[in-house]
């Protein structure tokens, strides 16, 4: 047993409940609007497993994009308000985009979306419903091929010349209010997902479809959180990878119920930034 491993297996843990994909029959697919009558809104069941999510606070400054998949940042920033869309636009985007194209040493750095998300006891996550609710299940938001498509959906002019460089996705998530304990991130250690843990799965919307990876329960998928988040810091996740030269691609990740979390915690409020970070090799 190697010392990273012992390191990791000493360090505080919490064991919760985690939401992979149950067996389906064909491509599992989700409607991101009311579905057409007689469909179900999803095929991609839930199947909970009970695992380890370990503290990765003490161990943070050894995480990495290109071999866990996230990293934990200090980013502080002048937003007083992210639930005010102007703001977020004009003072959280290009703040994030210098951070970014600084922290990765991109070349280039283009922000296509983000989601504000507020938890709300009994509430569904849909779109254009009210908040949006965390995310429950393991998923990776881009898969091999939609992160391509990316680049061909939001810079189509320039697409192919960008595609001939390295090209990823990445998410930048942090808490609105802290410290953070209400449902916080669960991020699996990429060098313990295997390709055919993730299930490409389609994501339907009224005037398009999508693609995420589900991910099918492995036992050897070790798992990490970092407790107490703050407003300063944020975590980096790698949603999408074009490189493949053996680092890590893809980042699963789930919020998750910490049994440890005081009844009386604010439920949990939190931004992310999809990104499309360029480098020309």
């Amino acid at each position: 047993m190697g010392l990273q491993q012992t390191r990791i297996e000493s360090l505080p843990f919490v064991t919760a409940e985690l939401n992979y994909l149950a067996p389906t029959p064909g491509k599992p697919r989700t409607y991101a609007f009311d579905p057409p009558p007689g469909e179900p809104k999803s095929t991609a069941l839930p199947e909970a497993h009970n695992v380890p999510i370990f503290d990765g606070r003490l161990i943070a400054d050894s995480f990495s994009l290109d071999r866990e998949g996230f990293a934990l940042v200090k980013h502080p920033t002048s937003v007083k308000d992210y639930y005010d869309e102007n703001e977020v636009r004009n003072v959280y985007y290009p703040a994030v985009e210098a951070f970014l194209k600084a922290t990765l040493k991109a070349d280039r750095v283009v922000i296509f979306d983000h989601t504000v998300r507020k938890r709300v006891e009994g509430a569904a996550d849909i779109r254009g419903g009210g908040p949006r609710q965390p995310a429950t299940r393991v998923h990776v938001d881009q898969t091999a091929v939609s992160g391509r498509n990316r680049v061909f959906e939001h810079l189509p002019d320039e697409a192919e010349q960008l595609v001939k460089g390295r090209v990823q996705v990445i998410n930048l998530w942090r808490p609105i209010r802290g410290p953070l304990r209400d449902s916080p991130l669960a991020m699996a250690d990429g060098t313990t997902v295997a390709p055919e843990d993730l299930i490409a799965s389609d994501l339907i919307y009224p005037n398009r479809s999508g693609e995420t990876y589900s991910v099918k329960y492995n036992p050897n998928h070790r798992w990490f959180y970092i407790p107490e988040m703050t407003p300063d810091e944020a975590i980096l996740l790698k949603c999408y990878d074009s490189a493949t030269d053996g680092r890590t691609r893809f980042g699963p990740h789930t919020a998750f119920v910490d049994p440890t979390t005081p009844a009386d915690a604010a439920p949990r409020e939190s931004i992310e930034l999809r990104t499309l970070v360029f480098h020309k090799q």
